[in-house]
């Protein structure tokens, strides 16, 4: 059955009325989406709009038949338990039986970006050993430029109507040969055994693989159930691709153990602000989760084309809200945006929910389940107004879906679990209230003439001017001040880069915040360096202005 959905009206009142616990050999396809079946096969779990504007309905009872179809295929592919299957598909429906085919079968999905390149695929495959792939036939070529320096990747699934290549095996062929059913033996997957593998985005360095084990799908309860505030009946969107840990955070777990229908959007191309709200006012999304940059592109439309009264809740994550944002959405919709904080490494870890006040700018307070807090460089928990590195206190039957580790470096492992706690390397403080303040990572902190300033907050208030799409502020080389802070900006449309401009961005900033942070320097660019899941490379731009002379 659903999650019971409890309503607390105090965030002390939430964290007592949760408590979970990863039951032995826990298995999210067989223990959830089938049993759920089972009792409900009817329920909705899917409205997906695929690239030509075709919505398709699907219930439990279709994920719960299809992926024991495909867990037999795989099987029979030659793919098992503890094998290591990357899987680049774009938003379509196959993305999603796939998934749950692997978790029953027990082999270990790599959720893959399509923008990987053959270089990309090649050190992925080879790093990990990556015996199996399952890929969208538009990808084909780019895993055949890489095959011949991946020994280990023997087999290859390709999804889609493109003219099979050698050595590849259809999806659907493979699929009709198999029996829908499956059952689950003695040694079926569960508990401790890995469930999936995510690369790291690389922001400071070479991916990492981040290894979850299969509590880490009961982690994302929380997700659903309290940060995105759903209940059955829901149309959930969560704007993000299937490559990344957020589709899993926003499109899988969570949502379906709340009882919502996971909304699914297969654009392929250039995001078009107006299509998104096209297609969320005539399918009637109640629940929307998105990046703040999409949230800054939509406050850009004109919302009164639009019907979204169906839409009841909002939520963001994977870069700081800023201020304006906040207001601007709020203005237009009626609507809070709510906050939370996770990595690649964990769940949802801090969150403004349901039952507290969000304050613009804060990314809330401790998940339940979590123990977070605030240490300084001596590992001394820090005071009210002080700010440390949010780190995570482990404890037995706490902390439901933090990794297992960093797979193959131990080393790196253990520079992050340290003395009884994780150490997340990112920056914050904490106010009387308990609300969280997001600083930075702790490499992108700027450091001049005494002061540490966090790169979001000039980043907040230079996007608050009209001229600014998109900013990155980092720290730059100065023999006096230590560091001076560094502005890499797009424009929006209609605004050209001059010096004029960089006096009024200045003058600006030393309005909206503190003065001693206004950019000493302002560079315009046409893009901000960016990884493939869309995290500004602050690393990228630093590197390049190591020797840069002010």
């Amino acid at each position: 059955m659903p999650v019971a959905k409890l309503r607390p009206q105090t965030y002390r009142e939430m964290l007592e009325t949760i408590a979970v616990s990863v039951p032995e050999k826990y298995n999210f396809a067989f223990d959830f989406l089938d049993a759920e079946a089972a009792v409900d096969p009817t329920r909705p779990a899917m409205i997906h709009i695929g690239p030509d504007g075709i919505r398709r309905d699907f219930d439990l009872a279709f994920f719960s038949k299809e992926s024991a179809r495909l867990a037999g295929a795989f099987k029979a592919a030659g793919l098992s338990k503890g094998d290591k299957v990357m899987v680049i598909l774009y938003r379509r429906v196959e993305w999603w039986v796939t998934m749950l085919a692997l978790h029953k079968l027990g082999a270990v999905p790599v959720p893959s970006p399509n923008l990987l390149t053959p270089h990309d695929i090649d050190f992925r495959v080879n790093y990990a050993g990556i015996k199996g792939v399952i890929a969208e036939d538009s990808v084909i070529s780019r895993v055949e430029a890489a095959r011949p320096t991946c020994p280990t990747l023997t087999v290859r699934i390709q999804v889609g109507e493109a003219p099979l290549p050698a050595g590849w095996l259809d999806y659907e062929t493979i699929r009709a040969a198999a029996s829908d059913a499956f059952p689950r033996d003695c040694d079926a997957p569960g508990g401790k055994d890995t469930l999936l593998i995510f690369f790291s985005s690389g922001t400071t360095g070479m991916p990492k693989m981040v290894e979850h084990d299969h509590g880490y799908a009961l982690g994302h309860l929380a997700t659903g159930v309290y940060w995105h505030n759903l209940e059955p009946g829901d149309v959930h969107l969560t704007v993000a691709d299937t490559g990344w840990g957020k589709a899993v955070w926003g499109k899988f777990y969570g949502q379906w153990m709340a009882g919502a229908t996971v909304f699914t959007w297969d654009f392929r191309g250039k995001f078009v602000p107006a299509e998104l709200l096209d297609v969320m006012a005539k399918h009637g999304v109640t629940s929307f989760c998105a990046p703040p940059t999409v949230y800054r592109f939509l406050i850009r439309e004109d919302l009164t084309k639009y019907d979204l009264s169906a839409l009841r809740y909002c939520t963001t994550a994977g870069e700081l809200l800023n201020d304006s944002v906040f207001t601007a959405w709020k203005e237009l919709t009626g609507l809070s945006i709510h906050e939370g904080y996770g990595q690649t490494e964990t769940c949802l870890q801090i969150a403004t929910f349901p039952c507290m006040t969000p304050k613009p700018g804060s990314i809330g307070r401790p998940a339940p389940g979590w123990n977070v807090t605030i240490l300084d460089e001596e590992g001394a928990v820090c005071p009210p107004g002080v700010e440390g590195e949010i780190c995570l206190k482990l404890e037995e039957g706490k902390n439901i879906g933090l990794f297992t580790g960093y797979l193959l470096e131990p080393a790196k492992t253990a520079s992050v679990i340290v003395d009884g706690y994780y150490h997340t390397g990112d920056k914050a403080w904490m106010d009387e209230d308990g609300y969280y303040w997001f600083l930075g990572r702790t490499d992108d902190l700027i450091k001049s003439s005494g002061y540490r300033i966090g790169p979001f907050e000039v980043e907040s208030a230079l996007i608050t001017h009209k001229a600014v799409v998109e900013a990155a502020v980092t720290g730059v080389p100065d023999p006096v001040r230590g560091q001076a802070v560094k502005a890499t900006v797009v424009l929006a449309p209609g605004f050209e880069g001059s010096d004029e401009l960089v006096k009024e961005l200045q003058a600006h900033v030393k309005k909206e915040t503190a003065p001693y942070k206004y950019p000493r320097i302002i560079d315009f660019v046409a893009e901000l360096p960016k990884t493939i899941s869309g995290k500004i490379k602050r690393a990228e731009i630093r590197a390049k202005d190591a020797n840069r002379e002010i």
